[in-house]
């Protein structure tokens, strides 16, 4: 995100404080999608240059359906100045994900399980990530996999996201999004991928070493990739710690073709 669409987000999110009715965050997905697929609104909305009181209205009027939470945190959205209609779709979302996760306080560990069962099956992967899928034909495939599985809360945020793919793959969507729902409860998420299986052992301990340097509890994800050969790449946020045997070996192929 720009520096802009950064502030928006930060002061829109101060409207997610307080008591949320549940459902208010996937009505809030619910908009960035509608938002996302009509251009002129997005357009309106997205205006930097259009006073605050007019988008606030119109955002009143097209959303009047809403719960009064979601028009809340929506008004305070589209108040803001953006950098763009597609950063003020994704921040949209995230409040989404944010105010999801206040009633779904599991909602990070939902969504991750729901990433490791998709990446686990290449087919899966397959039709859940299809730009030629009807994506309708893609919810209704998520609620019959999960069903039983994933509360309702996070079965409507996966068959968001899977519906709502714009460019992301669906296991990073997904991890993204538990991030996302990990840092509004007060917590990091760590996505570790290693050539190998982790023991639990293992796990707890580059929790504990990686809580030292967050400073805040780390829920560790691990995401295993043969291709590494060893080692291990650690990713928090945007930040990404690579110390696998891969990486060493092409830096040296770098080194000695330089």
């Amino acid at each position: 995100m720009g520096s802009a669409s950064r502030e928006a987000l930060a002061k829109a999110s101060a409207a997610l404080s307080g008591i949320m009715a549940p459902g208010t965050g996937r009505e809030l997905l619910a908009a960035a999608a509608q938002i996302d697929a009509a251009p002129a609104l997005g357009a309106v909305l997205g205006d930097a240059s259009i006073e605050s009181a007019a988008k606030a209205q119109l955002a009143e009027r097209v959303f009047a359906g809403a719960k009064s939470d979601a028009r809340r945190v929506l008004v305070a959205a589209v108040s803001e100045s953006w950098s763009n209609q597609a950063e003020l779709v994704a921040g949209i979302e995230e409040l989404g994900l944010r105010a999801e996760s206040v009633v779904n306080t599991g909602l990070a560990d939902e969504l991750l399980a729901a990433a490791s069962a998709i990446d686990g099956s290449h087919e899966l992967e397959l039709a859940l990530g299809s730009k030629l899928s009807d994506p309708a034909a893609k919810t209704a495939l998520v609620e019959r996999l999960f069903a039983g599985k994933l509360s309702e809360s996070a079965l409507g945020v996966v068959g968001h996201l899977v519906a709502n793919p714009r460019g992301r793959r669906v296991g990073a969507a997904l991890r993204e999004s538990a991030r996302v729902a990990a840092d509004q409860g007060g917590s990091e998420l760590a996505t570790v991928t290693v050539a190998g299986p982790l023991s639990a052992a293992q796990q707890n301990r580059l929790a504990e070493l990686l809580q030292q340097s967050a400073g805040r509890p780390v829920r560790v994800t691990t995401v295993v990739d043969p291709s590494l050969i060893g080692g291990v790449r650690v990713q928090i946020g945007d930040d990404v710690i690579d110390g696998s045997v891969s990486s060493r070996l092409e830096d040296l192929r770098q080194r000695l073709a330089g």
